[in-house]
């Protein structure tokens, strides 16, 4: 059954404190620790219930908790504090300013996974703790750096333990809204929907944004009216998750599909990175633009692409890797 209507509530945010919501739509906070100890303050049971997600922290405060929050001295002094170190962050000169005929390039970065923080549960390990740090670091550095990814509706699941000590799988479901993103919309704010071929028709997806520091990371979500078929829907439901089929669709929108939704946002990297093969499509579709962009032939096209893209693995291991047969592929790519 569809609802009626949807509406998002926000908490309302004291005049004073307002600049908290700024912080808090700011992964930059993950990787200082007086803005994490900022949130703390806020309410540490609170802050500890929701695994550090400040989003949520403000949205489970109550307003008197907020108003008296706007009244302590203290903490506006620190508030204050912090903030003024956000500002001078964002602003500083960083290593790839001095670089100067470097200055205006873009760097795509496209990876299956982000561990950023443990309040976004999009990451199931190490490759995802590698993809978050790099964000991170081509923060520090200043890299005009662009994470590409896919937004799951369970991420990866949670482990509990049973009676008889058996695992047992969970996957929470993520809200959307109570995590510190924003869906991108057009000029008449509307959500910027991509789309990609498959066999059963076109899969749509729409962008969310995520600020790393001073850069983005853009995920993709199949969850939305506008794929009826249900298998489309599930596409970003779960990381690692569903068949082969359900894989093969993963890694196709993640690489066509980001590539993209780059160009849907006015966003032309000058060169691409492939963090693990699974978005190795990118590298098709980046080949397919420059011929239609260019007129060029697909040599030409692929030289360019293979002279400004960059492969890294983390897991050089058939286990850790994608193989898709032949006739598989050919149902995809035919």
């Amino acid at each position: 059954m569809k609802p009626i209507q949807s509406f998002i509530v926000k908490a309302k945010l004291p005049e004073r404190i307002e600049k908290i919501r700024e912080l808090a739509f700011n992964y930059w906070w993950c990787w200082d620790s007086d803005a994490k100890e900022l949130f703390q303050r806020m309410n540490r049971q609170i802050w500890k219930d929701v695994h550090h997600n400040p989003v949520a922290l403000i949205n489970q405060l109550s307003q008197k908790q907020l108003e008296d929050l706007a009244k302590q001295h203290d903490f506006i002094y620190f508030l204050d504090e912090v903030y003024e170190k956000f500002q001078k962050y964002l602003n500083a000169e960083t290593w790839f300013n001095q670089q100067g005929k470097l200055a205006h390039n873009c760097i795509a970065y496209f990876s299956p996974e982000y561990g950023i923080n443990e309040s976004f549960p999009v990451y199931s390990g190490g490759l995802g703790v590698l993809s978050g740090d790099h964000l991170k670091t081509a923060s520090d550095l200043g890299l005009p750096l662009v994470g590409v990814g896919l937004l799951y509706q369970q991420g990866y699941f949670r482990q509990q333990l049973s009676q008889n000590g058996w695992q047992n799988e969970l996957y929470p479901i993520n809200d959307f809204y109570s995590l510190p993103m924003k869906l991108m919309q057009d000029k008449d704010e509307k959500p910027i929907l991509i789309n990609v071929d498959l066999p059963q028709g076109k899969v749509y997806a729409q962008i969310w944004q995520i600020n790393v520091g001073r850069n983005s990371l853009y995920l993709l979500d199949t969850n939305i009216d506008e794929n009826e078929i249900l298998e489309y829907k599930n596409i970003t439901d779960q990381l690692y998750g569903g068949d082969r089929d359900t894989r093969i669709q993963q890694e196709i929108l993640l690489g066509i599909g980001g590539m993209r939704a780059l160009f849907a946002m006015g966003i032309e990297p000058s060169a691409i990175h492939i963090n693990e093969g699974h978005a190795a499509f990118a590298l098709l579709e980046r080949t397919r633009m420059y011929m239609l962009q260019y007129n060029l032939d697909f040599y030409s096209a692929m030289q360019i692409t293979r002279n400004s893209s960059v492969f890294t693995t983390h897991t050089p291991i058939p286990a850790g890797n994608e193989a898709f047969d032949v006739p598989r592929m050919g149902k995809y790519f035919s």
